[in-house]
């Protein structure tokens, strides 16, 4: 049985990623899949987040050996949680199988302003000034969502409550993206890349840009918003299913 490893972004736990866990472990009925939270999200909101990706890596390593759970995995990440996928298979390739990564950007491929785009720089400044679960959730649902209903609003609001994400605990997360640099070569392990044309927040070159360098394959949704999984998470999951068959097909070759 493969173990699917799914890695959230900036500031999101586990439960944000709705129904799209099921909708994978329909579409590979022989996975088992995770949902861990990085250090200072979620059900780990307590504790500091660690100010470097290399330190969230270990973090995560330390975690799914508390679990019982050992190598190798396969990596599943959205925007920051691919940052930290790509350090991680780049310093342990052993423990991983593959990864996908999904809207994420990282220096030197990308520019500042195509990594988070211009045009939100108002409203999110705003939001760091004043706070308040319901904007900050209503302001991340707009630029991270194409498609969801507003009724995931209060569901999101509730998250936010419950496991509050400290304003501390944010701008150490978003240090770290923003001083992550990705290796020159590919990690050694096969890489899928999944980007949406519609994204709000993030410049879906910034994908196309990744791909090209590591001559990486890579697929463009042509109208989702930057939290891919949760705007149309079934194209997600059968992209991904058909990606290991053709993996499984070349390696019988």
């Amino acid at each position: 049985m493969s173990t699917w490893i799914l890695l959230r972004g900036l500031v999101r736990e586990q439960r944000h990623w709705g129904d799209f866990p099921a909708e994978l472990a329909r579409a590979l009925p022989e996975a088992r899949i995770v949902t861990p939270d990085l250090p200072g999200n979620g059900e780990r909101h307590a504790m500091r987040s660690p100010a470097s990706v290399r330190a969230m890596v270990e973090c995560c390593r330390d975690d799914l050996r508390q679990r019982g759970l050992a190598p190798p995995w396969s990596l599943l990440a959205l925007s920051l949680g691919g940052m930290v996928a790509v350090e991680w298979a780049s310093r342990y390739p052993q423990e991983i199988e593959r990864c996908v990564l999904i809207n994420t950007s990282m220096r030197p491929y990308s520019r500042f302003h195509q990594r988070l785009r211009w045009q939100n720089y108002p409203a999110i400044a705003r939001q760091v000034l004043r706070g308040g679960a319901e904007r900050q959730e209503r302001l991340i649902l707009r630029l991270t969502s194409r498609h969801a209903r507003d009724s995931l609003l209060p569901r999101w609001v509730d998250y936010q409550r419950e496991y509050p994400v400290s304003r501390a605990n944010a701008l150490r997360q978003l240090w770290s993206a923003a001083r992550f640099r990705a290796p020159e070569l590919r990690p050694p392990v096969p890489v899928l890349i999944l980007a949406s044309a519609g994204d709000q927040l993030v410049d879906h070159q910034c994908s196309l840009n990744l791909a090209a360098a590591w001559q990486a394959e890579c697929r463009l949704h042509p109208d989702a918003g930057h939290d891919l999984p949760l705007d149309d998470g079934p194209w997600v999951a059968a992209t991904v299913a058909h990606w290991l068959a053709a993996e499984g097909q070349a390696t019988k070759r």
